[in-house]
């Protein structure tokens, strides 16, 4: 992380004190909400929020920026299931969300052109990627919030990538940009125009729609996430699929993606086609803490023609691993998640450490090393890990779709879990929706995530962040 933590904790402090114009919107009664268990103690227990709506401890109030439906400043409605995000700072200061929408085809009640396309006039047409055969646009894409950095206020929110698929996660680079991801392999003749299956580049700046360019060196797969080393340029991706692969993509000009390069997949040195599910058939578990040194194979028909590009990597040598999820790249190191590794199969967070000379023919003499970090049997400390960020302070910012309530979690670098927050509002039918898209202010001072349904909205919360206790719950 750029930002250092003494600069992290002056921020937090002045900001955190700040925070004007919002209620305390937590409940002051002591008794924390039940169905979760910390490690340390973290921020203290949960406290039943009086709105419903996100449950978080003593001292934490949380702000809601956007929901579906709301009317965006290009004319356009927001569009529902928002998913992976990330934050940036413009040239005046502001910050920018880039936020993904996991939208299909058969939910055009979520579109942001309305159900018939009705506002489809507002925009360029030419700037959408893919029509269903009806006509109608693909509803996925990214939309830009333009945020104040001290109020929070939106400025100007509007549509930044359309007729995308499932645009589950994605990451942010370097160069001030998000990689948006399809997780879907839909392909041209059913029900779509074009194939599906690849990774978009959003300017951060970009003040509209952009050129819906897939970037093909990385690979047509069911994508889930991306993490960008900003020594190398090098792009690791996650696959959200069973088998899935352990992606990385070595640009020919870093920084520049759509102009190709290598993809390849990670394998265990001495373990061809190594199972890391940890399943209870899983031959050779791995034990959390054990530290794998690893090797990477090029990969071939990277179009993926059958879908069959995990399973013909796996026969070549790959490793094995279940549903990878969200990835962020810290110091020097980055944390993926797959949701339903392990015995329980409740979850997995994966540390890879690259080489000194990750991508060079040295790596060979100093190969990265691929970690279990965290390997979770109790849905209690967590379930189900899906998107993941790393904060200010060392942590990881962890959130869950899991099978009932939904979590927002922190991970200590020694691997202890705590609890921050608590999806409080259910549908209907009595279902929580998964938390989505966690990621920081670029000045460490503000949390924003999505809670994805019934309905969809994007919050920040702002609170005591430099107290977080190392205590035994």
């Amino acid at each position: 992380m750029t930002l250092s933590r003494r600069s992290f904790l002056h921020r937090a402090a002045a900001t955190s004190t700040a925070f004007t114009g919002l209620a305390s919107l937590a409940a002051c009664a002591p008794r924390g909400v039940d169905g979760y268990l910390n490690q340390v103690a973290g921020y203290g227990p949960l406290q039943r929020d009086r709105r419903g709506l996100i449950d978080l401890p003593r001292g934490f109030d949380y702000q809601i920026l956007s929901e579906t439906g709301d009317r965006m400043s290009d004319g356009l409605i927001v569009p529902g299931d928002p998913d992976g995000m990330a934050a940036f700072t413009d040239a005046s200061g502001k910050i920018r969300l880039v936020r993904n929408h996991e939208l299909m085809p058969d939910e055009p009640e979520k579109s942001a052109f309305g159900t018939r396309a009705e506002r489809m006039s507002r925009i360029d047409e030419t700037r959408i990627y893919d029509r269903a055969g009806d006509g109608l646009p693909y509803p996925g894409g990214t939309t830009t919030l333009v945020l104040d950095p001290e109020s929070l206020r939106i400025e100007a929110q509007f549509l930044s990538l359309a007729g995308t698929a499932n645009n589950c996660a994605g990451g942010p680079t370097p160069w001030n940009s998000w990689i948006s991801c399809e997780e879907t392999l839909v392909r041209r003749g059913e029900d779509a125009g074009v194939d599906h299956g690849y990774a978009f580049e959003v300017p951060a700046g970009a003040n509209g729609l952009v050129e819906p360019q897939p970037l093909r060196g990385l690979g047509r797969f069911r994508h889930e996430a991306a993490a960008v080393d900003p020594v190398t340029g090098i792009v690791y991706q996650t696959e959200d699929d069973e088998p899935a692969l352990f992606y990385r993509f070595i640009p020919d000009y870093p920084g520049e993606l759509w102009r190709g390069g290598r993809l390849q997949a990670l394998a265990i040195e001495g373990r061809p086609g190594a199972d890391l599910r940890n399943w209870e058939e899983s031959p050779s578990p791995v034990p959390a803490g054990r530290q794998l040194d690893v090797r990477w194979i090029d990969l071939e028909d990277i179009d993926n023609p059958q879908d069959d590009l995990a399973a013909r990597a796996i026969a070549a040598g790959a490793a094995r691993f279940t549903r990878g999820e969200g990835m962020w790249f810290g110091d020097r190191e980055l944390y993926f998640c797959c949701t339903d590794g392990g015995p329980a199969r409740i979850g997995q967070i994966w540390r890879y450490r690259p080489s000194r000379f990750e991508g060079y023919a040295q790596e060979r003499s100093e190969s990265g090393v691929l970690e279990l970090f965290v390997e979770t049997t109790d849905a209690r400390r967590l379930e189900k890990c899906d998107n993941i960020t790393i904060a200010p302070w060392g942590d990881l910012i962890v959130v869950e779709d899991g099978d009932a309530d939904q979590f927002i979690r922190g991970v200590t670098p020694q691997g202890q879990i705590y609890t921050i927050g608590r999806n409080a509002h259910s549908d209907s039918d009595g279902e929580y929706s998964e938390i989505t898209g966690p990621c920081f202010s670029p000045d460490g001072t503000t949390l924003f995530f999505n809670v994805q349904q019934a309905p969809g909205r994007t919050f920040a919360v702002r609170g005591p962040w430099p107290r977080r206790s190392l205590d035994l719950a």
